[in-house]
């Protein structure tokens, strides 16, 4: 009975198994590109001037509107109005509303054309 039916010994292989090897390939390629530095990569000045710029144009766009819009209020109520006390403070309030976006339209300015001559924290003429 013990004859027929004989039971194999399984013995296991000592070494290194192909996952590990895999594995340690895996995690070298990994090293490699996690440890090397790009080239093209911008500085977190240049990223920071691009999203100062954009976040300056949806500003001067948004105020632009609104400026228009409210300017047209007080223009239609200046002109519209019977009362003296309503025509001054629609005069007053689109005398503030152009020097507001005066104001924001000047930084815009300052930004774009005067900042790059102190690039580097010094004055290039």
């Amino acid at each position: 009975m013990g004859k027929d039916n004989p039971v194999k010994k399984i013995t296991k292989r000592k070494g290194v198994s192909f996952g590990s090897i895999l594995y340690i390939a895996f995690l070298l390629v990994s090293m490699i590109f996690a440890s090397s530095q790009p080239v093209f990569a911008e500085t977190i000045w240049e990223a920071a001037s691009t999203i100062m710029k954009d976040v300056y144009s949806q500003i001067l766009t948004i105020s632009t509107i609104a400026a228009i819009v409210t300017a047209a209020v007080a223009l239609l109520l200046m002109n519209f109005s019977k009362s003296g006390k309503t025509v001054d403070e629609s005069r007053a309030w689109l005398k503030r509303i152009i020097i507001t976006w005066a104001i924001l339209n000047g930084l815009g300015f300052i930004m774009a054309y005067i900042t790059p001559f102190f690039t580097g924290g010094q004055y290039t003429p």
